[in-house]
This record gives C-alpha cells, structure tokens and sequence, in this order.
C-alpha cells in the first residue's frame, strides 16, 4: 500500500507506507572541487594528492595514476574526501551522467577536482551505503539525464540539480538491510573482476612472449622465417556497390563497430561507391591518432559477413592458408607488434601528425617474423582459450550486474520489503 503518487523532474514516484521523498540537499553536504591551474599569493600552499574526473569510474575508483594539485593549507579539510563520501561527476557521456562511487580510504585524505561532486550524509536519517546504490539506480539516473544540460553527446549536471535529486529514504534500519543485500552482490562482483584482471595480465604476458618467440610452446624448436607483409597477404581494394551497406570504424579497444554507434551519428556520405568492402575474416589497418593508439590500429572483421571502410584503411586477407593462420596473426595484429616499423615509417621523412602518413607499399614492406603453421595454430589455440576463459568471467559478471539492477529496482522502491 502506498501513499499518493508525487512528481518530479519528470518522474513518478510512489511513496511506500514508512518512507519519505526527500532532495539529497537535505540529506547530506554537497561540495564541488578545486579549480586546476590558481596562481596563489601571500598564501601557504601544498602540493596534495587528489582525484580527477578520470579516477571516478561508475562504481569503482581507478586509482592507477594520481595526481597532485597545488592547494592552500587552510583549504585541505574543506576539500578532503573522507571514508564513506561519494562522488559523483558533473559530465560525461548521458548513459554515464553522475557516475561514481563511495569512497573507502584508499588514499588518507586526498581532495578533489572542481568537475566532481563530493556528497557527505549529514542527517543520522541517510546511511550512507544506502545513498551510494541509490545513485546508481535507474531512478537517480533518470533523474540526472532529465535534469542536465546536454551537447553533442555530453550531458552535464550542476550542483543545485545534485541537491534537488530526488531520494526515496525507507528507515534507517532498511536503508542498512538493504545496502547489505546489495553489498553482498557487489562482492561477488569484485571477486570476478580480480579474477578477469588475473587473467588478463596473463594473456597478456603469453602474447609477449608467444608471438615473438621468447617463450616456445612444448613440441616446437623449427627456426622463426622473416616475411614481408606481402608475403603472406592480398591487398583488398575492392569497391563497394550495394546499397544499405554496413558502415564500420575500427576502434582499438572494440574492434569493428558500426560508424553510428561509435561516433553517436552517420558521418559517411550516402553515396558509398568509394569504399571499400571488405568480407568476414579480412583485415583493415586504421592509420588514424583517434583509435586511441598512437600507432593506429589492426583488426580482423568477425562480427559482419561484410561490411564498407573509408579509403583510408589499409585492407588486406590471408594469401594462402596453407601458410598463414588467420587466427594468429588476428592475436599477433592485437598485440601491437607491427608498432616498430610503424614508428619507423612515420619518423622517416616528417610524417603528418594526427593522421599518419603511411600508404599502402610502406605497409605491406613492413618485415616480420613467425614460426611455420604448425606453431601458429598452437599459438593461436592457447590465446584463444585465455580469452574465451576471459570473455566467460565477463559474462558472468555482467549477468550479477544485471540482476544487482533487477534488485535495486524492487528494494529501492519498495516494491519489495526488506525483514528486519
């Protein structure tokens, strides 16, 4: 039983029996961060550690680099985040908008970036775990993305719409229960994502020295051959002429991905006669600064039958199999190991920045070395089941996140009771 339905920032809420709707203002302190580059006078200063809109991931903290910021002493306590705070950040991309987390004393006392909000329960009414999952419901995340400003696939929020986030507050001693329950998922969670970031750095410690021929697998002592890229591969120049063709982009993390789903909109021409089509199972070289490796990137196309590339991409498919796996050099391309001779090309000559300048016959002179096919597939085959032990943990960790969601949604609206 509930009481009347109340309204806000375009969402209906149902009060349960026992609860109140309350703003987050009232709830708790809300602070926004330092301001980077102040030039102080007559002030004394120190340079503290403290956390940037790259450090808070939605859920978790990525402590991996932390910076330092110049910061009077007087200022320290104001902004210093201490255990049990939130933060959440201003921007981002609109499904990501007020990501964060709760913090746990990671790091004794750090400060933070004007671009994060710092939320501190004030009210003995607010546990503060509670408001953490609360935030990250479909609920609260609604609220932010009705509530922002949005651009060009950025949306944003200020501090006076972070105080009048809607909060849906059962008794203290619910709130507690019920972060529990959600608490206990979460360490499900993490358990899985240690062990996929186990088994990530061992993938990636057998790619280097697989695929090189530091480490040889058991059975296999024949000498490595050095090829040209031409050697083993055709170039694919092949022009596209269909209609309602596939318009991908590679992206070095992804692979290949629709253009519309990687940019957020279709930046191709509707007339795609000079593309190239490519087929499930060749390769394109994406020469470009923006994939996010310096050195561009190389991936093999397994999620479409076909698809179309911009020109720009050098494209190319195994010469004869009989000599050349395509599964290995799909790992050997994602390891980044024609990174060398692509240094080397784009040094020679004053290369252009942003794009690099490489063409075709610069590409398919590049050298490597591999073993004779045999090797390749044993290779191929222990990768292959790194990331299929890889790709299981994901899955599995994705379904507990789907179903903390399903969770949230009944306990944090009262459509299911908690026993106390």
């Amino acid at each position: 039983m509930v009481s009347d339905k109340v309204k806000k920032a375009g969402l209906e809420f149902e009060v349960p029996t026992g609860w109140e709707l309350e703003c987050l203002g009232s709830l708790s302190g809300i602070q926004q961060g330092l301001s980077k580059g102040k030039i102080y006078k007559n002030v004394n200063t120190v340079f503290h550690p403290y956390l940037r809109v790259a450090n808070v991931k939605d859920g978790y903290f990525d402590l991996s680099e932390i910076k330092e910021i110049e910061i009077p002493t007087s200022d320290l306590e104001r902004y210093s985040i201490l255990e049990n705070d939130i933060l959440i950040t201003e921007g981002g991309d609109p499904d990501k908008l007020g990501r964060g987390c709760i913090w746990e004393g990671q790091i004794s006392k750090p400060v933070f970036q004007n671009h994060v909000f710092r939320i501190r329960a004030s009210n003995s009414k607010l546990n503060p775990w509670y408001l953490f999952n609360y935030l990250q419901s479909h609920k609260a995340k609604t609220y932010f993305l009705n509530s922002a400003k949005q651009t060009t696939g950025i949306a944003s929020i200020n501090s006076s719409q972070v105080k009048e986030t809607p909060i849906l507050l059962p008794p203290l001693v619910e709130q507690k229960k019920i972060a529990e329950i959600l608490g206990a998922i979460d360490q499900v969670i993490q358990t899985f994502e240690k062990l996929i970031a186990q088994k990530e750095l061992r993938k990636k410690w057998l790619m280097q020295n697989l695929l090189n021929g530091k480490k040889r697998l058991k059975g296999f002592s024949g000498e490595w051959r050095e090829f040209q890229l031409l050697d083993l591969f055709n170039r694919v120049t092949r022009k596209n002429e269909e209609r309602n063709s596939n318009v991908v982009t590679i992206s070095a993390q992804r692979g290949f991905v629709k253009q519309k789903d990687f940019f957020k909109k279709n930046i191709a021409s509707e007339i795609l006669d000079n593309y190239f089509l490519v087929y499930r199972g060749e390769f394109c070289y994406n020469k470009s600064y923006s994939n996010g490796y310096p050195w561009g990137a190389t991936k093999r196309l397994n999620d479409f039958d076909k698809a179309v590339v911009t020109t720009l991409y050098i494209c190319f498919g195994i010469k004869n199999e009989g000599s050349a796996d395509p599964d290995f050099f799909e790992q050997f391309f994602n390891a980044n190991l024609l990174d060398k001779g692509l240094v080397k090309i784009a040094h020679e000559g004053g290369r252009a920045h942003g794009l690099l300048n490489v063409t075709q016959s610069d590409f398919f002179s590049l050298k490597i070395s591999i073993p004779e096919m045999k090797e390749q597939t044993a290779i191929a085959q222990v990768l292959q089941t790194a990331d299929f032990e890889i790709n299981l943990l994901k899955t599995k960790a994705e379904k507990l996140r789907e179903q903390k969601k399903g969770m949230m949604q009944k306990l944090m609206t009262g459509n299911v009771r908690v026993k106390i």
